[in-house]
């Protein structure tokens, strides 16, 4: 069910459409997150090393998890780096490769 305050956003990863909710204030976060998320793993699909896209998408979850680690061991305080930002970013993330996810579960 959809919190009243969130709406629903039209999203495409990897040329497969998907419905998220999301918060209006949280939307140009989750459309850049999107964006990033379908780059990242447009690389992937580009070398041609990995076919599904479950593998794609976790392939592509630990890249963008060792970027996340990597930015915040090399953090130092002042330098405008708003890890709160961020937290929301991957939370809606996750919820993408949740549902993207699904549709696979379902062929097992």
């Amino acid at each position: 069910m959809v919190n009243p305050k969130q709406k629903t956003l039209d999203v495409a990863i990897m040329g497969r459409n998907y419905k998220v909710a999301c918060a209006e204030h949280e939307r140009e976060g989750l459309v850049a997150a999107v964006s990033y998320l379908d780059g990242k793993m447009n690389e992937i699909k580009a070398t041609g090393k990995v076919a599904s896209a479950e593998r794609i998408a976790v392939m592509a979850a630990l890249n963008i998890a060792y970027e996340l680690l990597s930015e915040r061991n090399g953090q130092s305080a002042g330098n405008g780096f708003d890890m709160e930002a961020l937290k929301r970013r991957m939370i809606s993330m996750q919820a993408l490769l949740d549902e993207a996810l699904v549709p696979q579960e379902r062929l097992l």
